[in-house]
């Protein structure tokens, strides 16, 4: 009998897009279960409360269901350490996605640092779809304020959770 593959992607979906639900279907080819981390991240001043970053991940997760592969997902909101959480959850595997070389910058230190807490758990990346690469949720969140149509980075339900939290109907 194989060892359970558990994988941890993490991340503050604020909003989730349609790139983090690239990462997440293409994620599940690599894993038997894969726990989606989402992070309270009080630095960056998230739009949506961690409750609704929870919601609408699930929500998501249900719209894709059939694009998914044999896996066991689960979403968990987490306030520790990234490795903490991944040892929590018994992953083996963190999953990253990239976009562009900047992304890289940021990872690499990450993985270096998170190799030190415990160089048991491996990080994977996983490049962006060429359609997603330049999508990002602070951007997808500026451009809402701005009066601007984000329906071609994030799935219906979001724009439209997105649209209400900026005062848009």
């Amino acid at each position: 009998m194989s060892k359970e593959r558990i994988g941890l992607y993490p991340g503050t979906f604020d909003p989730i897009t349609l790139g983090h639900s690239d990462v997440i279907q293409r994620a599940t080819k690599l894993v038997d279960r894969l726990v989606i981390g989402v992070a309270i991240n009080r630095d960056k001043g998230p739009m949506f409360t961690l409750d609704e970053r929870v919601e609408m991940v699930s929500e998501e997760l249900e719209a894709i269901k059939g694009k998914l592969h044999d896996c066991t997902i689960e979403v968990h909101p987490f306030d520790n350490l990234l490795m903490h959480c991944a040892e929590q959850h018994k992953a083996g595997i963190i999953v990253r996605g990239l976009r562009a070389v900047s992304d890289f910058e940021y990872e690499f230190q990450m993985v270096g640092m998170n190799l030190r807490l415990n160089s048991e758990i491996e990080t994977v990346f996983l490049m962006a779809n060429d359609k997603y690469q330049f999508i990002a949720s602070r951007l997808v969140k500026e451009i809402a304020r701005l009066d601007g149509d984000i329906s071609a980075f994030v799935s219906p339900r979001v724009v439209k959770r997105l649209y209400e939290r900026v005062g848009r109907v």
